[in-house]
């Protein structure tokens, strides 16, 4: 519980600097560091001095419109850090390292996805901070679990045992047009302060709370729409039903918000 206030603490106070809009001439300071210090690659966004405080860099929006590829395309601009088939409930947090989705899901019925395929998404500081709606999904039910907020990169993910089940997420439990179950989670992390959804103002991440639950009778979101984002970077887990999606990526690959990571068997 001590390392969970720790982690949630710095973040609310890294989340206060990030919001902050300073004077124009050192707004532009810290923009101009932060892309020069993450090389990032700003082509397809605005000019770094176009945004008004660094959480706005942070989630700066695409200019142009992406073009999708068929089947299930990746959420995000992110590297695969992890995908493959479940072993009964379990999966891999990163090589060698398994978890139980069982709980990763809490209140979610998770029996669907034993024996099924994941994919782990991480992005790291310097990627597009949004994340998109990867297929044609009907949202059934969304939980947000609090948790800590520890950090998801790679050096972390082979040194933290049960990462994901103790990091604070949010999980979308969806159904396809095939009637395919499939779940989205979106795993916070540190300096997360913030997982937006934007159909769904009621979810406030990084406040010490209970499990919140949502359902949905008929909201259906299109492959490719806006989802939401992170403030910094974090992890986006998908998970599907066993042998109804065969993987188009590898572990270590990294993937574009697009981008074809897997195809959908008919019904």
């Amino acid at each position: 519980m001590k390392k969970r206030v720790v982690t949630n603490i710095l973040s609310r106070g890294f989340g206060k600097f990030a919001a902050h809009r300073f004077h124009p001439f050192i707004q532009r300071f810290i923009n101009y560091s932060y892309v020069k210090l993450l090389n990032l690659d700003m082509e397809e966004f605005k000019h770094p001095s176009a945004y008004q405080s660094l959480n706005e860099l942070f989630t700066r929006s695409l200019q142009k419109q992406r073009k999708l590829q068929e089947g299930v395309i990746s959420p995000t601009d992110s590297l695969v850090t992890e995908c493959g088939r479940l072993h009964q409930n379990k999966a891999l947090q990163i090589k060698g390292m398994e978890y139980n989705v069982c709980d990763l899901f809490k209140e979610c019925d998770c029996s669907k996805i034993i024996d099924g395929a994941f994919i782990n998404f991480y992005l790291s500081p310097r990627d597009y901070h949004r994340y998109h709606v990867p297929y044609d999904l009907q949202v059934r039910r969304v939980v947000h679990i609090p948790g800590c907020l520890y950090p998801v990169n790679l050096r972390f993910l082979r040194k933290k045992p049960n990462l994901f089940i103790e990091n604070e997420r949010v999980i979308l439990e969806c159904s396809t047009p095939q009637g395919y179950t499939l779940f989205i989670v979106l795993v916070g992390a540190l300096n997360v302060g913030k997982m937006t959804l934007v159909f769904e103002k009621r979810i406030e991440t990084n406040h010490p709370k209970e499990i919140d639950i949502f359902e949905y009778e008929n909201l259906w979101l299109k492959k490719g729409e806006l989802l939401g984002y992170f403030k910094m970077g974090s992890t986006v887990l998908l998970f599907f039903e066993r042998d109804r999606a065969d993987l188009l990526v590898q572990s270590g690959q990294y993937v574009h918000f697009g981008q074809s990571v897997a195809k959908l068997k008919e019904a």
